[in-house]
């Protein structure tokens, strides 16, 4: 099962010594499908004490951001939208704390959030109250203070929401691990305990974070703290697999691994054989040693550690295979470790690939074949729902296991609909896939759709019932529409008379070079596959000329060469 994003929270103010407390804070954590457009807000903020009315501009930053956030577009970005609302917010305070109370302190507080997105965190901080965050055991404070020291001993706000009609504000972003705890507190907090304190709580022990929390603001208590006490403590339980654009700028400055030899240690990866080497990738066996499991490593080459466009390529293909949950597409494992290089991790297979099992079964039963497609097609249509299209099915690209249970395998063509990052690939000149299981439409330079993954499908089908490709080996490289226009299918009769009419039916219409002539679903080829169609029993039987020209013209050859004999021996006679 995916995962998705989980954290755990907990939260506690309190008025301290004050009469009131000015402090207010919150946090969103919604369902889908804004879980995954806008991810979980946690907001803290503090009515500054010198302003007329801090607790209702702290409430004014707190509430509004949470209710403002989750209504703006889908489409934009976090960073937008949070700007948007936050500039909005800090004209409303300054106007209106002109006009109320005659001040520039009408209405003042500070305000910093915390946004979880995917594996992103965004932060956006105005003012002294604080986000910290626990990675492992490094605690590292994530926000600086907008305070400045007098020479007297006295400090102030220098930046606050409300001070200023136009707004400065510290965003910044960093990618998030699993175990991550982050720590909001205001300054009746954090001026009262020391940096250590503040990590024992946040590193937490037994007790639960809420517990924690409250723990926090009683000990501030003790040590005198003179103001209002807030803090929330966030774990990151589970994440979500990262978006193609997180991928690349958590890769963007590690190194391709060198070539690894049997017994080198990759991350706690121990390689054991070399098993695929290209100009392009590298693909090992490997023994987790911490998970004690055998997997498979793949690593790009470091001839290409100097292409952009490659190192993206690479990283997209890793992100692809995350996204696909299916017994018969190979899992693309999560990383349960800090990663020093580039390369992914795959689940192992013990079995064989296609291309050697077609090798090994020049003449299989039709139901081995159905069955064999039938888990392909399962495996696409996984594909198919989260948008996406495999582009280079192949007997290569596909493995069977020792109980004959097949795997797609291979992400690097995969195209993801709505992807900005892919778009460089539709505009380069390279065939997508592979030549002759290619469909005719990517040969034309043109886009595909589910159709041109069928058209796939459909040329293995052939191929495992004929040993041969539907249109022979000639599929041109440089292709055209003429070209195409003459090529001819080769019935399965032809080849292997034991292939079914109804069956070959089904294969043709799928490997139609207009894709409007194939199938518009996917299943309704294999549906045609196992239930015979009167349409195509019904067709009558093309000539000899369409369905094998060459035998045709010997044939025809044969009988001139017959009726000459004849005439010249009647002739010789008469």
């Amino acid at each position: 099962m995916v995962s998705k994003l989980a954290i755990s929270i907990g939260q506690c103010s309190d008025k301290g010594v004050k009469p009131d407390n000015e402090d207010f804070y919150g946090f969103s954590y919604p369902s889908e499908p804004q879980l995954t457009h806008k991810g979980i807000a946690i907001v803290i903020s503090d009515g500054m004490s010198g302003s007329e009315s801090g607790k209702e501009a702290s409430r004014a930053c707190t509430i509004g951001f949470l209710s403002d956030y989750f209504s703006t577009p889908d489409s934009w970005t976090v960073k937008n939208s949070a700007q948007k609302i936050l500039s909005a917010t800090n004209s409303w305070l300054h106007s209106n704390g002109y006009s109320k109370y005659q001040s520039a302190k009408g209405l003042v507080a500070t305000l910093s959030i915390l946004i979880l997105k995917s594996n992103t965190a965004y932060l956006f901080h105005i003012g002294d109250s604080r986000i910290y965050r626990m990675r492992e055991d490094n605690f590292e404070q994530m926000t600086r203070d907008h305070r400045v020291q007098t020479a007297d001993g006295n400090s102030y706000l220098y930046r606050a929401m409300g001070i200023e009609p136009h707004l400065e504000c510290d965003c910044r972003t960093f990618p998030l691990q699993v175990g991550d705890s982050f720590l909001l507190t205001t300054d009746g907090v954090h001026d009262f305990l020391s940096e250590k304190a503040l990590k024992s709580y946040l590193a937490g022990g037994e007790e639960d974070i809420q517990q924690r929390c409250e723990a926090m603001i009683n000990a501030a208590a003790l040590n005198h703290s003179n103001d209002n006490l807030t803090c929330q403590i966030v774990h990151i339980d589970s994440l979500p697999p990262a978006d193609d654009s997180e991928l690349k700028r958590e890769n963007a400055n590690r190194p391709f691994p060198p070539p690894l030899e049997p017994g080198m240690v990759l991350d706690g990866y121990r390689i054991e054989s070399e098993i695929h080497a290209s100009k392009r990738t590298q693909i090992y066996i490997a023994m987790d040693t911490q998970n004690n499991r055998r997997v498979i490593l793949k690593t790009p080459s470091v001839n290409y550690e100097d292409d952009p466009n490659y190192r993206e390529q690479f990283l997209h293909e890793e992100w692809a295979g995350k996204r696909i949950d299916s017994p018969q597409v190979l899992a693309v494992l999560e990383s349960d470790r800090p990663k020093k290089w580039i390369y992914y991790v795959t689940e192992y297979i013990n079995g064989r690939t296609l291309r050697e099992w077609i090798t090994a079964n020049p003449k299989p039963d039709l139901s081995a074949v159905v069955d064999i497609v039938t888990q392909i097609t399962k495996g696409l249509r996984a594909f198919h729902r989260m948008e996406m299209l495999h582009q280079d099915l192949k007997p290569e690209n596909i493995m069977l296991d020792e109980n004959e249970r097949i795997k797609i395998i291979d992400f690097g063509s995969v195209k993801i609909a709505g992807i900005a990052e892919i778009k460089s690939e539709d505009d380069t000149n390279h065939i997508l896939g592979t030549l002759n299981y290619a469909a005719p439409e990517y040969l034309l330079g043109q886009k595909g759709d589910a159709r041109s993954d069928l058209y796939s499908v459909a040329v293995i089908t052939y191929e495992m019932l004929n040993g041969a490709l539907p249109y022979g080996r000639d599929m041109p490289e440089q292709t055209t529409r003429k070209k195409l226009s003459k090529l001819r299918y080769t019935p399965s009769v032809d080849l292997n008379p034991m292939v079914p009419i109804w069956v070959d039916g089904a294969i043709k219409k799928s490997v139609a070079i207009n894709p409007d002539l194939r199938y518009q679903d996917i299943f309704e080829f294999l549906h045609d596959l196992k239930n015979p169609n009167p349409v195509f029993l019904n067709q009558p039987k093309p000539p000899l000329m369409q369905r094998n020209p060459l035998i045709f013209w010997q044939s025809l050859c044969g009988l001139l060469a017959l009726s000459n004999f004849i005439l010249i021996y009647l002739l010789k006679i008469g």
